[in-house]
């Protein structure tokens, strides 16, 4: 998770200045200094005040999950601010653009409980609804799936902790009350979650292992892609570690760690390095970046693209802390069909 209103899934940059982890979005982080002519009341109802757009109770779930803080210290819904504290609040913030439609897709669900739903997302399906996508997407698969079990499904009870762009395959976890998301989007707003991608992208990457650094921030010219500026003039601060599993001469699959959740982060910063995500159209990753230019390479390649017909980026692992019981979840997606069948392509055709 990462800080300020800056994540959007990829089915909605078109529409936003501002946006995999994809997390950004689902709450806002605030800082302030109460008034010197403030009167000292509950720190629920002063923060009510503060902002319109939050109830009371949300509030006080935020005040449980450990995320108001006083003057360094997290307080309780009763805590009677005064004048000069210092307040820090971290407060979800789940979209709400479109009434949901409960649908009966085909989602899978590999854990559910009271408080959490883990989903191993398809490529192809959106996560939210948003401008062009209005319905088909998980959230209103998840409302079907509530309905039919008898659950609420006005949506309330469910919030995105993190989001994956529409054709990144992988897990992602939703919260089914308020509580549990506010609990775990502070897990990831601190970095603590266990995360890891799996990649593959154009071109032999020489060292084992290695970090990419640079800030991510739109592009001057593409503004549907995002950019490095490694001077740090624009964009926000971006980190991401890899390393090598197998080279297959023409293409690397890589495994990706972040620390930061940008936009795009692993399509922009393996693009500014030179190993842009295989058949990724966004970053021109749809052509034949490596490998001699002759007729029988490139139908390999046309074949290859036939059956990864998107960008080859899937979210392999996921793990945290269970808000309510507080015991270590940890869950391992397969690579999916796609890739899989992909990469077998790659390695008959270097054994031909």
């Amino acid at each position: 998770m990462t800080e300020d209103n800056d994540h959007f899934s990829e089915e909605e940059l078109e529409h936003h200045e501002s946006s995999e982890s994809e997390s950004e979005g689902l709450f806002e982080h605030l800082s302030m200094t109460v008034d010197k002519g403030q009167e000292t009341m509950r720190i629920d109802k002063f923060l009510v005040n503060f902002r319109q757009n939050s109830s009371r109770n949300k509030i006080s779930q935020t005040c449980r999950a450990g995320n108001v803080v006083v003057n360094g210290s997290p307080v309780k819904q009763n805590y009677r601010v005064k004048p000069g504290d210092q307040i820090s609040v971290l407060l979800t913030n789940p979209p709400r653009e479109n009434i949901i439609i409960p649908q009966d897709i085909p989602i899978n669900i590999v854990y559910e409980d009271d408080d959490i739903v883990v989903v191993d997302k398809t490529a192809g399906m959106v996560v939210h609804p948003g401008h062009g996508n209005y319905d088909g997407t998980l959230i209103n698969a998840l409302a079907f799936h509530f309905e039919k079990n008898g659950q609420k499904s006005d949506l309330d009870r469910v919030g995105l902790v993190h989001r994956i762009d529409k054709d990144t395959s992988g897990l992602l976890v939703v919260a089914k009350n308020e509580y549990a998301l506010s609990y775990l989007a502070k897990q990831f707003f601190d970095r603590e979650t266990k995360r890891l991608y799996w990649a593959f992208v154009w071109g032999n990457i020489e060292e084992d292992s290695g970090t990419i650094r640079g800030n991510i921030g739109r592009h001057l010219k593409n503004r549907m892609q995002m950019a490095v500026f490694e001077d740090g003039s624009l964009g926000k601060h971006a980190v991401s570690h890899y390393t090598v599993l197998e080279r297959l001469r023409y293409i690397t699959w890589v495994e990706c760690k972040l620390e930061t959740g940008r936009t795009h982060q692993i399509r922009a910063h393996f693009k500014h390095i030179g190993h842009t995500l295989f058949n990724d159209e966004r970053y021109e990753g749809n052509q034949i970046l490596k490998g001699v230019n002759m007729p029988k390479y490139k139908q390999f390649i046309k074949n290859v693209f036939e059956v990864l017909p998107r960008h080859a980026l899937h979210a392999h692992t996921l793990g945290f802390v269970h808000p309510t019981t507080k015991e270590e979840m940890y869950f391992e997606s397969p690579m999916p069909k796609d890739m899989e069948d992909a990469l077998n392509k790659w390695r008959k055709y270097l054994e031909s």
